[in-house]
Formats: structure tokens, sequence, C-alpha cells
């Protein structure tokens, strides 16, 4: 691996998503299973380190690696609960340990 890999390795993102509680539509649950699809995949891509559901269940966060934040923006789109936001934060993040 040389050395733009290896840095490209250390970069992470976390993408802080709070849903909008108050419009979220009948089928839910149904959006949620798909959710978890997009985010299994996501992991099994390697791209998705971690995903802490918050306490309040009023959102996520998600913590990618190996991909800059302008492609975190781009996949998170494709999450069926990313319309129902109410806000998104995005920090960009260099492992130290």
């Amino acid at each position: 691996m040389n050395q733009s890999e290896t840095q490209k390795m250390q970069y992470r993102v976390q993408a802080i998503l709070t849903l909008d509680m108050d419009n979220l539509p009948e089928n839910f649950q149904e959006i949620i299973i798909h959710e978890q699809e997009v985010v299994a995949l996501w992991k099994e891509q390697g791209i998705l380190e971690h995903l802490f559901l918050r306490q309040t269940k009023n959102g996520a966060v998600l913590i990618f690696k190996g991909i800059d934040e302008e492609k975190v923006k781009e996949v998170m789109t494709t999450l069926p609960l990313y319309k129902f936001r109410k806000s998104i934060e995005y920090f960009s993040l260099i492992e130290q340990f």
C-alpha cells in the first residue's frame, strides 16, 4: 500500500443525522428495513466503520472510512431516511490511534 492509500485509510468522516420526528410517514417501519439493508451493504463494502443510534432515537451517527467527505455526502443521499432528515452534519477526521 502506498503512502496515499495509507493516508486515505486513516481518514474518517463522521455524519450526524437527525430525523424530523414530527413528519415521519406511516410506513416508517418498512423504510427502516430498507435503511438497514443499505447500511449493511456499506459495511460489506468496507466504507462504513461504525453506526451508532442516538439514545433519543431521533437519528444516528455514522463513521465512514476510506472515502472523503464529498463521497460520504453523496452516499448519504441514498439512505431511505435521508429525505426525512431535520439536519445532517459532516466532520472530516484523521485517526490518531
